[in-house]
């Protein structure tokens, strides 16, 4: 997990590695504080995760919803191919916003 304050204020976390239990309990923590505690919308590069499970889908939700409630905004970007299906399976678009490059997802964060 790498993170770079960009213009706007917004906060983007790169992932890389598997997000399944041992990958979430390694980065949830720091994720959270890093996403939720700051007073800015982020941006997550999904281009680096290989995989995603349930505890993943957890952690990336319970973050969108932290901001939410701070009036901010968590939007997904750069999907491999394996991980984009299986958050269009679980419908996760309807509860964040998954855009293709960071140029959208810059837009996105502060639209």
């Amino acid at each position: 997990m790498s993170v770079t304050e960009l213009d706007g204020p917004i906060t983007c976390v790169r992932l890389a590695g598997r997000l399944d239990a041992p990958g979430a309990d390694r980065i949830g923590i720091r994720f959270t504080a890093t996403v939720v505690a700051r007073q800015a919308n982020a941006i997550v590069d999904l281009s680096g995760v290989t995989f995603v499970a349930s505890l993943g889908l957890r952690l990336l939700i319970s973050a969108a919803r932290g901001l939410d409630q701070k009036g901010r905004r968590l939007v997904l970007f750069g999907a491999t191919e394996l991980v984009q299906g299986v958050l269009d399976n679980v419908a996760l678009d309807q509860i964040v916003p998954i855009v293709a490059t960071e140029d959208e997802a810059i837009a996105a964060a502060v639209a």
